[in-house]
């Protein structure tokens, strides 16, 4: 118990110190930019722009950290005395301050926010303003003396200890065995903490000794990532199969690692495989002197090939050095997913743990729920968001930016940081815990909590409440017929095979019956006894309910099996089960119960007709007092 303790906190104090540098990515870009075009050895020297340079990384980036961990511990004026903090910690050290303010900010943050808990009610009418900002200047300073006069000293200490100890494994040749630590360290949310606070100063060091580091391309390095995705791409399954390629693009163009953490928790023995292909990446540095004028920041190929030192010999260092961890890494990841068992859905239950890694909680996979009224009409702009509008945020407005297109419709999917949620959202996209804080931010907005960025087919379920707003979970139904569908078929074929969907013998009416569960395996034996489906199914319809009720509002509910029980369907088909005086499905009333199984898409058009019907009280009424099996298959049939 004590050792997952620490684990979790060590993930959460990762994820903390991330989120500090990656809103903040922007800014380390410009930087790289301008010393990338003018410094002497740049693309275009200029001496007079090239005083940029300096500041930017002595000045701006570490106060920008700051801001922001002061930000993350207490808003605005958290954010100011956190920044007047770092800029102490600035003045007290002769190196770049990233891992000081890192420290400093979020401590600034703190102490302004237990302050203002201490006075809160105590401030009388009209010295509010004034005691605010006499409180953050007062203790800003404070603060910033003792960052001055002992965290930048401290900081400034630590890193020449880890100056001696770079050396030695340089001149001992074993440097690529950092990887064993990096590697893993950036699944538990450390590669920030790692790449900025620790290496980035020290390389920046070397540069001015030697113009370029190779502690620039450590942890920066997209090789191993890709070599991973690039592996599930030819031999994963699944949902993990079909989000590797866009995950690949995000992770190698766009340099944010966190997208392909997922897949490495799905099968933890990929630990070895990045480990592998990051040591072969070192070595191959190491061994054709490779190395960057300036941190790569994002970790993208695009960022690296910017920072290189502009001749033949270092270009090729780095390519190789990336394409070598690259290649390692997918050798060594395909031979595990080849002699190992995949689950298709190992993906969501891998999110997840990457989730309560960031501190969020999780309960069942790929759960949204809304949190507030109904959902906003005429929806044009959704929004994903997450503390640094990047990673699993990006892959999550991917695919449903994709579902969106399918569908038709015109909605913009775009993913950003929740300090950077505009007014104008309408709905918002978030992890549960980040829910509050979205809220506050766009009150206005419609908020779904998602435990899962990577679940498409959470995605259909939106897609299918802004069609059908009534009856969105119906869509749950659909999808499962649809994962398992055949889109090119004839007509013909399709015309006969939905006649057989909906068989008179399957309807039966005025039923009685104890409980749900009695009502759900009468269901299920019906489909059974038509052909549509195993025995086995029965067990999964009832499954299915205890782990989300399968009620879905105006009286209806659709009980179906589970994903696993796909393999138990024959062919698709529905039973009917008129109950005029209702059965209870979790304290409400349901006089209509359509048992479903899906085996392929050619019946999509009438389960969509059945959620237009069903969205309607009077189609509701007309079923529930049909007299025949022929009327409820008319009033569905209209649709």
């Amino acid at each position: 118990m004590a050792q997952s303790n620490i684990k979790v906190a060590v993930q959460k104090f990762g994820n903390f110190l991330s989120s500090m540098v990656m809103p903040n990515i922007s800014a380390f870009i410009a930087w790289g930019l301008i010393t990338a075009l003018f410094i002497p050895t740049g693309f275009i020297p200029n001496e007079s722009l090239a005083k940029m340079v300096g500041p930017m990384v002595t000045y701006l980036l570490p106060i920008l950290i700051g801001y922001t961990g002061g930000k993350l511990v207490h808003e605005q004026r958290g954010a100011v005395v956190g920044a007047i903090a770092t800029m102490g910690v600035i003045a007290g050290a002769e190196i770049p301050m990233f891992l000081g303010a890192m420290v400093i900010g979020p401590l600034g943050g703190w102490v302004i926010k237990k302050f203002d808990q201490l006075i809160e009610g105590k401030v009388r009418a009209g010295f509010e303003m004034l005691v605010n900002n006499f409180s953050a200047g007062i203790l800003g300073a404070m603060i910033a003396i003792l960052a001055f006069l002992g965290v930048g000293p401290a900081v400034s200490v630590f890193t020449n200890w880890l100056v001696a100890g770079v050396d030695w494994l340089v001149g001992a040749g074993l440097l690529p065995l950092t990887s064993i630590l990096i590697e893993p360290a950036k699944v538990l949310f450390l590669n920030n903490a790692i790449n900025h606070g620790v290496l980035s100063p020290i390389g920046i060091e070397q540069v001015k000794d030697t113009g370029k580091s190779i502690l620039f391309l450590l942890e920066a390095n997209p090789g191993p990532g890709i070599g991973v995705l690039l592996a599930y791409m030819f031999f994963g399954k699944g949902t993990a199969k079909k989000s590797a390629p866009g995950a690949g693009i995000i992770h190698f163009f766009g340099g944010i690692h966190e997208i392909y953490f997922p897949y490495i928790l799905m099968r933890p023995m990929l630990f070895l495989a990045v480990i592998l292909g990051g040591m072969s990446g070192v070595f191959t540095l190491v061994l054709l002197g490779g190395g960057l004028f300036a941190p790569s920041s994002p970790g993208s190929i695009i960022a690296i090939t910017a920072v290189t030192p502009h001749h033949a010999g270092a270009y090729i260092a780095n390519y190789a050095a990336v394409l070598v961890a690259g290649a390692v890494s997918f050798i060594a990841s395909s031979f595990i997913l080849k002699t190992g068992k995949q689950d298709e859905e190992d993906i969501e239950a891998a999110t997840r743990k990457m989730q309560e890694m960031k501190g969020k909680k999780s309960s069942v996979a790929g759960t949204i729920t809304a949190d507030q009224g109904a959902m906003p009409d005429n929806v044009t702009k959704i929004i994903f968001s997450c503390d640094a509008g990047m990673g699993s945020s990006a892959m999550g407005a991917s695919l449903l930016r994709k579902k969106v297109k399918e569908a038709g419709m015109d909605i913009s999917v775009t993913n950003t940081a929740i300090s950077n949620l505009p007014t104008d959202a309408q709905i918002v996209i978030t992890q549960e815990e980040l829910t509050p804080r979205a809220r506050n931010k766009v009150p206005n907005a419609y908020h779904i909590s998602v435990d899962n960025f990577l679940s498409s087919p959470e995605y259909d379920k939106l897609i299918s409440e802004l069609k059908f707003p009534a009856n969105s979970q119906l869509h749950e139904i659909v999808d499962n017929a649809e994962d398992n569908g055949t889109e090119n078929q004839d007509q013909d074929q399709e015309t006969a095979h939905k006649d057989d969907l909906l068989r008179p013998e399957n309807v039966f009416l005025n039923q009685e019956f104890a409980n749900k569960e009695e009502a759900i395996r009468f269901a299920g034996r019906a489909l059974v006894n038509a052909g549509y489906v195993k025995e086995n199914y029965i067990e999964a319809m009832i499954e299915r309910d205890n782990m989300t009720s399968t009620y879905m509002g105006n009286d209806v509910a659709i009980p179906h099996g589970t994903e696993e029980a796909k393999k138990d369907v024959i062919k698709s088909g529905f039973t009917v089960l008129q109950v005029p005086n209702g059965v209870d499905f979790d304290g409400q009333k349901s006089r209509l119960i359509f048992g479903i199984a899906g085996k392929d898409g050619t019946h999509l058009e009438i389960l969509s007709g059945i959620a237009v019907t069903c969205s309607d009280m009077e189609n509701i009424e007309k079923m529930a007092g049909a007299k025949t099996a022929q009327e409820i298959i008319d009033i569905i049939g209209k649709k």
